[in-house]
């Protein structure tokens, strides 16, 4: 059992992160942790293990205990054993170069006998389907590899409790399932209390018993159902039947088909709200294709990254790059950026060459924002991250500009690796396109950011849509870039395996729509947004009979 007793903290800094907060974690919980970036859900992960105050310091006061012991009083190396910890960015976590050599370093400061190590070892690779990475370099790794091999290290050590802090944000949409199916499966047969911090709610909730949401350094905490109405974040279905008064919410897209085959009545009119967008955004696109790929084949060794794509993007589009973990997304950005060069064929960005252009030249035109904010962040403060980027382009000032259309301000003079994941991803967007040009790549960019920010993210892209600048996003975060992208492509195994308009790409490439899009099937349903554009004036009774009807009939019934 995970006990608080009126914990409050305060950072180095004096900024105050958590306030007088108390809760029992039940044994054998499976506890969603919410809110936006910087509420303290990192900061509250941290007490629990005793980084909150060993390691990073500051003024705490109440007790915390794990199994009656108090982690005041026990160093972080010594809870290791009860508490198991991955962290928002798992290569931070690595500290010797081979994956199997990473599952041993832990055990190997336990004491653990080294025939046991081995023993525990195969379970871990077993439990998560990952013998094929334990010969394999960390360095090699993707992101969600990286997230894998972070969660095996921390179950080698048998804890009783796991904690996770985004651990899909860099999975697609199979491994994020492949690795919630894991946790389930440590949960209910190996008895683990799992403590997950995560934005993707779609991806969580379904599998969580407790709901733990942080606001401001201040918590709400109970059964996940019991705290539907109480929480002002909800995926897709269950935001649906809030709207419509359905009971029980549902919490998944078998759940809200049961309740529409209960319901039934007259059919319900909806506006194609869907379709009409894509087609205007469709048509006021310029047929300037500022993005040519011919040929294009890299290979890393013996690996295929990318195998004869041809490519074309137009001024103003905004792609979505779609694919599984490996697929050849961020080999596909970095060739387009100059990063990495192609064995094969050709790139050409505004009518030039890439292969004639030096890196600095392409990132006139090219702003390039990777998935791992920390390694374009370099400088003491903030304020000098940005800075750098504008001298580099030739630009006077303007940094407290730049810092404020991107919520950062108030971070001005704050190192930067210092802030929360959300923060970090903010201020990488920052500085990487504080000059704003005219083509822009995104590796993940929502990796981190709550909805609040993602919504001022997805505003952000509009604008430089409109004013023709071309963005190409590659993601994981299928809800997000349904209601942003003009088009999507999907790669897989380095070649495109469908490009089009993003309502048919999404609704016929198995393993990437939207949980309404599942529900529905129609073009004009595959968002939350969507639903704004639902006439739901009527009665509640009246709009959940009707539009239950209407639903029906989209899913063929």
């Amino acid at each position: 059992m995970i006990k608080i007793e009126r914990l409050s903290y305060t950072y180095p800094d004096g900024s105050a992160a958590l306030r007088d907060i108390s809760l029992t974690i039940p044994d054998s919980a499976f506890v969603l942790v919410t809110g936006v970036s910087g509420a303290g859900k990192s900061t509250l992960l941290r007490a629990f293990n005793g980084l909150i105050p060993h390691f990073h310091g500051g003024t705490i006061s109440g007790r915390v205990t794990v199994d009656d012991q108090d982690t005041l009083a026990t160093t972080p190396r010594s809870l290791a054993a009860r508490i198991g910890f991955v962290f928002q960015d798992p290569e931070t976590q690595f500290v010797v170069e081979r994956v199997e050599d990473e599952l041993c370093f832990g055990m190997e400061n336990a004491g653990i006998p080294a025939a046991e190590m081995g023993q525990r070892i195969e379970e871990v690779l077993k439990i998560l389907n990952i013998a094929p990475l334990r010969k394999r370099r960390v360095t090699t790794l993707s992101g969600g590899e990286a997230q894998k091999v972070a969660l095996a290290s921390a179950l080698t050590l048998r804890p009783k409790h796991l904690i996770l802090d985004e651990p899909t944000s860099q999975l697609d949409p199979e491994a994020a399932h492949d690795l919630m199916d894991a946790l389930v499966h440590l949960n209910c047969n190996h008895r683990l209390t799992i403590i997950l911090a995560e934005h993707r709610l779609e991806r969580v909730l379904k599998y969580a018993t407790h709901w733990l949401h942080v606001e401001k350094g201040e918590i709400r905490f109970g059964e996940v159902r019991e705290m539907l109405p109480r929480v002002p974040l909800h995926p897709p279905v269950v935001e649906l039947g809030l709207r419509l008064g359905w009971q029980p919410i549902p919490l998944t897209v078998e759940e809200a088909r049961q309740v529409i085959s209960e319901i039934g009545a007259a059919g319900y009119p909806v506006m194609n709200y869907g379709a009409e967008r894509t087609k205007s955004l469709r048509d006021s696109r310029s047929d300037s294709t500022v993005i040519d790929c011919r040929e294009l084949s890299v290979r890393y060794g013996s690996t295929v990254a990318l195998e004869a794509v041809d490519w074309q993007v137009q001024r103003g589009e905004i792609v979505g790059l779609l694919g599984h973990n490996g697929a050849g997304k961020s080999t596909l950005l970095k060739s387009l950026v100059g990063l990495v060069k192609p064995q094969q064929g050709a790139i050409q960005i505004d009518g030039m060459a890439n292969q004639r252009k030096k890196l600095t030249e392409i990132a006139r035109i090219v702003g390039y924002v990777p998935q791992n904010p920390s390694v374009v962040l370099f400088q003491e403060t903030l304020r000098a991250e940005v800075a750098f980027t504008l001298e580099n382009h030739g630009v006077d000032g303007g940094a407290e500009q730049v810092l404020s259309r991107y919520d950062l301000a108030r971070y001005a003079d704050h190192y930067p690796r210092d802030l929360s994941g959300g923060e970090r991803q903010r201020a990488a967007l920052a500085a990487m396109l504080a000059v704003e040009p005219p083509i822009i790549l995104l590796d993940e960019p929502t990796r981190g950011l709550d909805y609040v920010q993602k919504r001022r993210l997805t505003d952000l892209i509009r604008r430089w849509s409109a004013e023709g600048r071309t963005v190409i996003v590659a993601t994981h975060d299928v809800e997000w870039i349904a209601g942003l992208a003009t088009r999507c492509t999907v790669l897989e195994h380095g070649r495109i395996v469908a490009d089009g308009e993003t309502a048919d790409v999404l609704l016929h490439t198995a393993g990437f729509n939207t949980q309404l899009g599942e529900l529905f099937h129609n073009p004009a349903l595959l968002t939350v947004e969507h639903l704004d554009h639902l006439d739901l004036s009527e009665s509640t009774a009246t709009a959940s009979r009707q539009s239950a009807s209407f639903f029906a009939a989209s899913n063929g019934k």
